[in-house]
């Protein structure tokens, strides 16, 4: 088997599924797992406690798939051509942020389906080769291999950065038997650069390189559960969703490629919505409306409490009001909790 020649159609192949780079990686990730048991071990995780149970089999793609002798590693960029401005948005407190990645279709779904094909191209070219496709579904140290593809390097903000393509992209795996010839790492080109780390509304980024998820807004939005801390609700703004904040600032990003993907075309108006309209959704609405989208998965009630926070940080019009108030008495005790909250900074805000 030419395994050179195989690399170079395995990248070609990619390319033709819609990915914009795809690169081969070893599996040996020793100072990457170090720091990810430091992270750990500092409880940098918050609540998210798939991280630790998986331990360092996170870091050994091996141990996760027997037999496996190298990872491709392919990106798929995502940010949609026709979404409303995300700073335009961020600067109109009656409008609900989603960040760009939920936009349209749950990209598990898209790009699991690619990887999955080219994972059969690859077994149909060299016949009982082994493999397994991940994109973001299992543990996986997804970034860490991307850069030892050569897809790119870990920014200040811990997101992966291209200098030609930016940061608006998505990763996937597919794990193999075959011995094929690996990428060269790309080398760093944040230099003395601070705007992510500046930027963050929780400061979340508390060294370069280091975050800690139980300050980051995607973290307290998405990931966790029940109450959001009160020191981080005026921070999170209009931010229903996730956050883009250090990717917005990124210099790199003016270089950022708009996808072509007709999946990750915006849906339903939420890349910029009124809260109050997002408010008023009923459950069903709300099932129905984020039918195959990330946005699915935190659920309804979490759904309703990153908006009311928004809403307690919204201008105290008159509508804005009566949306909460009509979500005083909810059947949820944590969206009756952040509605009282929201009532009680307008509330506040009138006495001042």
């Amino acid at each position: 088997m030419d395994l050179p020649q195989l690399a170079e159609s395995i990248k070609h192949w990619g390319r033709e599924l819609g990915f914009a780079k795809v690169g081969i990686a070893a599996i040996d990730l020793p100072e990457d797992e170090a720091r990810l048991l430091e992270w750990l071990a500092a409880e940098r995780h918050g609540e998210m406690g798939y991280m630790q149970r998986h331990g360092t089999r996170r870091a050994r793609p091996a141990e996760l798939v027997p037999g496996t002798l190298r990872v491709i590693s392919a990106r798929m960029d995502y940010l949609p051509a026709a979404a409303a401005s995300p700073e335009a948005v961020l600067h109109d407190p009656l409008l609900g942020y989603v960040s760009r990645y939920a936009l349209g279709r749950d990209y598990h779904r898209v790009l699991r389906q690619r990887l999955a094909q080219l994972a059969a191209r690859i077994a149909a070219a060299t016949g009982a080769a082994g493999y397994r496709a991940f994109t973001d579904s299992a543990p996986v140290l997804e970034k860490a291999l991307a850069r030892e593809a050569g897809l790119g390097w870990i920014g200040k903000h811990t997101n992966l950065l291209d200098r030609h393509d930016g940061s608006w992209f998505f990763l996937g795996e597919v794990f193999t038997d075959l011995p094929l010839p690996v990428d060269a790492p790309v080398s760093t080109h944040c230099g003395s650069c601070t705007a992510c780390i500046d930027v963050c509304p929780t400061q979340a980024i508390v060294a370069p390189y280091q975050l800690d998820a139980r300050r980051c807004i995607s973290y307290l939005t998405i990931e966790h559960p029940g109450s959001i801390p009160q020191e981080f609700r005026k921070a999170l703004g209009n931010r229903i969703y996730g956050c883009d904040d250090c990717q917005l600032v990124c210099p790199w990003n003016r270089y950022a490629k708009l996808s072509a993907e007709p999946d990750f075309r915006v849906r339903h108006g939420l890349d910029a919505s009124p809260l109050v309209s997002l408010f008023g959704w009923s459950e069903a609405q709300f099932l129905e409306r984020t039918a195959g989208s990330a946005i699915r998965r935190i659920g309804y009630e979490r759904w309703l409490r990153n908006i009311a926070v928004a809403l307690g940080n919204a201008p105290g019009t008159a509508e804005v009001i009566s949306a909460l108030e009509q979500r005083r008495d909810d059947a949820s005790p944590v969206v009756r909790e952040h509605v009282a909250w929201a009532l009680e900074q307008h509330a506040a805000a009138h006495l001042a």
